[in-house]
C-alpha cells in the first residue's frame, strides 16, 4: 500500500538531511530574483510569431533567478534563469557591459550563463536579428530594459548575498509533464541508439540545493526538458507558463514550510461562525475613488530562490493527452500534423485541456512535487574545482569531420542560416497558417516566388542545406541588418562533478543525449580520476544567444519543424559537438582558448514600430482608479470561487510597475487594509482593455479565483497604474472595490 508523506514532513526530514550531510563548507553560495515582467499592453508576445497575440494583462510576474557559486580564493561561476523564451545576445552584451563596469574582470562572458525558461508568454523585441523582432514590429525598448536590468540586479543580489555553503545534486525520473510532438521524426535516428532509451524524450530532473553553512537552504536550480506552451497561441496575459507557475510554487512551499506568517486574518476570533457581523463589517467599505498615489506594493517576497531551468526541449511538448483535430476530435496525421491536409487544424491538448491555466498549473505542480522530492533527499555534495570555458564560433562556414560511410572521415561545412518550408507548419502546440506542413523535403513553388522576393539562396547555398527546401534564407539575408546569427556562443561550466552545457538553442531529446554522452565519455577519457561515474551533466538551452533548433542528422532529413528549424544545415549537430570536445579538452587542461569572432553589437541598427502611448483619459466626471464594475453589494463567496472588479485605468507601459503589482487583493485587519495577495500570486490575474485600438480610455480588471489558504474574512481588490497626460507627464493612481466577504 502506498502511503502519502506530506510535504511539512517533507521539509522537516530535508533540514535534518541537510544538517547530517554537511560537515564542511567548500563554496561560497549566493542566490539573488528580481522582477522582468516588462510591458503588460500592446506587445506582441514571444515565441508562437502569432502577430496577434499581443499582451493585455498578467497572469503571474516574470522574474530573473540567479545563483552564483565561488571557491574562496579561486574561480566562480554564475548561471541566470530567465521567466522569457529565451536569451538575446544584444541582451547578454549589455548585461556584461554593466558587471565589467561594476565588478571590473569578476563576470565576463566566459563564467556568466545567461539561459530562459521558453515561456511562449512573455513580451517580445528584446532580440537583435529581424528574424525574431518582425511580429513584434521590431525593437521594443521596454521589453529589453527590464531584462538587462533585471539580470543585473539578479546578479548583483546574488554576489551581496556570497557566504559559505555547500551545494547538493540530485536526480530523478518526472514521467508525465512531456511528449514527443515529432515522433515520426524521432523514429528515424536508428533504432540500436534508440533501443538505449526506455523513452523517447528525456524524463530525467536535475536538481541543485543550495544550503547556507548558518542560514541552511536558500535556493534550488533544477533542469527538465518541457516546452514552455501550456499557455496558447491565443493568450494574452503575461505569464511563465509550467516552469514558472513551478519556481512560484516551490518558493512558496519552502516559505510556508519555514512558518513564515502570511494571508492571516485577525478580526474576529471565529470568522466562520461570525458571517453576520462580517457583512456590516464589510457593507461599511464601499469602493473608493480613485486617487493619485505614488507607491508600489509587492506581496509576494521570496527569501528562497527556486528555478526551473529548460534544457533540451526541442521536440517535447507539455501537452500530453495527445494531438487532436479540432474539427473531428480525431487524432491528426502521424507523419505530418494535419487534419485533412491542413496543419491548421492539429492541436496538441494539456492535462487540464480545454482550459490552458489549469494545463498550465498541472504541469507546473508535476515539476514542483519531483523537484520537492529530490530537493528533500539530495545528499550528494559537490566537491572539487570550479572551471569554465567559453568560445565564440562562426557557424555559418564551420568544418565539421564526419564519418563517411563505408568508413574513414571527411571534412564537411556548416552553412549560411536557412529555414525550410517545415518551419512555417508551426507544431502541435502552435501550428502555422497557408499549406505548409511539417515534414516537406520539396516546397511549394508558389512560396519560392514569394522567397525571392526577399532573397533568392545561390546553388551552394541550396546544396548544403539538402534536404531542407529553404523558404528563408536568413544567414544571408543583411537588410535593413542581420536577420539571423552566425557567430554563437559556445559555453561549459563545472562546479565539483556537475557539468553544464550551455547551448544557444533548442536541442531535440536525441541530439541532447549525442552531446550529453559525447562530452561525458571524452571528459572521462581525458581524466578517469576526476571525472568518475558519479560525474552528471546537464544541457542548459537557450542561453546566452537564441539560433532556433539543433536536429540529430537523422531527424533533419524528415524535416519536420525542428529539422526545418535548425538553422545551419545537416552538420549543426556534430559541429556543436565538435566545439564542446575542444572547450572539455581547454577545461581539463587548463588552457585559455581563443576568444572567437566577436558577435555584433546591433542596438544602435534597430527599427521600432510600435506606436508610443499619447495619452489616457477618461470618461468626464470619472478619474482614474474610479470603479467601473464593482463587487456586488453585501457579497459572500467561499473558496474556489472568482470575484473581480473591474477600474477605469491607463496604458500599462506607463509604469511596468517593476517590483510592484497592478493587482492586489487587501483583508482587513482590526481598521487596517493589508495586502495578502498580488498579480505574482497564481490566483490573481491583471487584464487590461481599451474600448477600441486607438481609444486613450481603458480599463483593468482585478480576478480573484479564492484559494484553499485563504483565511476567513473581509477583502477588497485595489487596483494600481500610471495615466500619461498631454504633455507627457506620469502620473500614478489607485483605486479599490467595495470589501466583500469570504467564508
Amino acid at each position: 500500500m502506498a502511503v502519502s508523506v506530506p510535504l511539512s514532513f517533507q521539509f522537516l526530514l530535508s533540514l535534518l538531511l541537510t544538517r547530517a550531510v554537511l560537515s564542511s563548507s567548500e563554496y561560497l553560495i549566493g542566490v539573488g530574483s528580481y522582477d522582468i515582467t516588462g510591458p503588460a499592453a500592446d506587445v506582441n508576445m514571444m515565441g508562437y510569431a502569432n502577430s496577434e497575440q499581443i499582451a493585455s494583462g498578467i497572469h503571474f510576474r516574470l522574474r530573473a533567478r540567479a545563483f552564483i557559486v565561488a571557491e574562496p580564493q579561486g574561480n566562480r561561476v554564475a548561471f541566470v534563469n530567465l521567466d522569457a523564451c529565451m536569451a538575446s545576445q544584444i541582451v547578454t552584451i549589455k548585461v556584461l557591459e554593466r558587471l565589467k563596469a561594476r565588478y571590473g574582470d569578476l563576470y565576463t562572458e566566459k563564467n556568466v550563463a545567461i539561459s530562459g525558461i521558453h515561456t511562449h508568454a512573455g513580451p517580445g523585441g528584446y532580440l537583435q536579428y529581424v528574424t525574431y523582432i518582425v511580429t513584434s514590429l521590431g525593437f521594443v525598448r521596454q521589453s529589453f530594459d527590464v531584462l538587462v536590468d533585471g539580470i543585473e540586479q539578479a546578479i548583483m543580489q546574488a554576489h551581496q548575498s556570497l557566504r559559505p555553503g555547500s551545494v547538493f545534486v540530485n536526480k530523478g525520473d518526472l514521467l508525465d509533464a512531456g511528449v514527443n510532438r515529432s515522433p515520426s521524426s524521432y523514429l528515424n535516428n536508428p533504432a540500436a541508439e534508440r533501443s538505449k532509451y526506455k523513452y523517447n524524450v528525456d524524463k530525467e530532473m536535475t536538481l541543485l540545493k543550495f544550503v547556507d553553512s548558518k542560514l541552511g537552504p536558500i535556493g534550488s536550480f533544477n533542469w527538465f526538458a518541457t516546452h514552455g506552451t501550456s499557455m496558447s497561441r491565443t493568450n494574452s496575459l503575461i505569464s511563465g507558463d509550467n516552469k514558472g507557475a513551478a519556481a512560484r510554487f516551490m518558493e512558496d512551499w519552502f516559505q510556508s514550510g519555514q512558518k513564515i506568517p502570511r494571508r492571516v486574518s485577525t478580526i474576529v476570533s471565529d470568522l466562520s461562525q461570525n458571517h453576520s457581523r462580517l457583512l456590516d463589517i464589510a457593507a461599511s467599505y464601499k469602493s473608493s475613488r480613485g486617487q493619485t498615489l505614488d507607491a508600489k506594493v509587492r506581496v509576494r517576497k521570496a527569501s528562497f530562490v527556486s528555478a526551473f531551468c529548460q534544457s533540451n526541449c526541442g521536440d517535447v511538448s507539455p501537452n500530453v493527452l495527445g494531438t487532436f483535430c479540432i474539427d473531428t476530435g480525431l487524432p491528426c496525421d502521424f507523419n505530418h500534423s494535419t487534419c485533412n491536409g491542413k496543419n491548421e487544424l492539429c492541436y496538441g491538448r494539456g492535462p487540464g485541456y480545454p482550459d490552458e491555466f489549469e494545463s498550465t498549473r498541472i504541469i507546473g505542480e508535476r515539476q514542483f512535487k519531483m523537484a520537492v522530492g529530490l530537493f528533500n533527499k539530495a545528499t550528494e555534495k559537490l566537491e572539487g574545482k570550479i572551471g569554465y570555458q567559453h568560445e565564440y564560433v562562426d557557424f555559418s562556414n564551420l568544418e565539421v569531420t564526419v564519418p563517411k560511410a563505408g568508413g574513414g572521415s571527411e571534412t564537411v561545412k556548416t552553412c549560411p542560416a536557412a529555414m525550410g518550408f517545415g518551419f512555417a507548419a508551426g507544431t502541435t502546440d502552435g501550428p502555422g497558417a497557408f499549406d505548409f506542413k511539417q515534414g516537406d523535403d520539396k516546397g511549394k513553388a508558389f512560396w519560392r516566388l514569394v522567397r525571392n522576393v526577399l532573397t533568392t539562396p545561390g546553388p551552394d547555398q541550396i546544396q548544403c542545406q539538402k534536404p531542407k527546401p529553404i523558404l528563408l534564407d536568413t544567414g544571408e539575408m543583411k537588410t535593413p541588418y542581420d536577420w539571423a546569427p552566425s557567430i554563437l556562443p559556445v559555453q561549459i561550466f563545472r562546479i565539483g562533478q556537475l557539468i553544464i552545457l550551455s547551448v544557444p538553442g533548442e536541442f531535440t531529446t536525441m541530439a541532447g543525449r549525442r552531446l550529453r554522452d559525447a562530452v561525458k565519455s571524452f571528459l572521462i577519457s581525458l581524466d578517469s580520476k576526476q571525472f568518475g561515474n558519479n560525474l552528471h551533466v546537464v544541457i542548459a538551452g537557450l542561453t546566452n544567444t537564441y539560433s532556433q533548433y539543433i536536429a540529430t542528422f537523422e531527424e533533419y532529413e524528415v524535416q519536420r519543424y525542428e529539422g526545418a528549424s535548425t538553422l545551419y544545415g545537416p552538420h549543426t549537430l556534430t559541429a556543436y559537438i565538435q566545439e564542446f570536445k575542444k572547450l572539455a579538452t581547454a577545461l581539463v587542461n587548463g588552457q585559455t582558448l581563443p576568444s572567437g569572432p566577436q558577435p555584433p553589437d546591433l542596438l544602435d541598427n534597430q527599427i521600432s514600430l510600435l506606436s508610443p502611448v499619447v495619452v489616457d483619459s477618461t470618461p468626464i466626471g470619472v478619474s482614474f482608479g474610479d470603479v467601473k464594475s464593482d463587487v456586488p453589494p453585501k457579497s459572500t463567496f467561499v473558496r474556489g470561487q472568482q470575484v473581480n472588479a473591474t477600474f477605469w485605468s491607463g496604458c500599462p507601459r506607463n509604469d511596468l510597475m517593476t517590483e510592484g503589482s497592478f493587482a492586489v487583493v487587501e483583508t482587513l485587519r482590526g481598521e487596517k487594509w493589508v495586502p495578502v495577495y498580488d498579480d505574482d500570486d497564481f490566483s490573481v490575474k491583471f487584464k487590461w482593455s481599451r474600448p477600441g485600438k486607438l481609444s486613450p480610455e481603458s480599463q483593468a480588471t482585478v480576478e480573484w479565483r479564492i484559494p484553499e489558504s485563504a483565511v476567513a474574512g473581509v477583502y477588497r481588490l485595489r487596483h494600481y497604474g500610471a495615466s500619461k497626460s498631454l504633455v507627457g507627464s506620469i502620473t500614478s493612481f489607485s483605486g479599490s472595490s467595495s470589501a466583500f466577504v469570504v467564508v
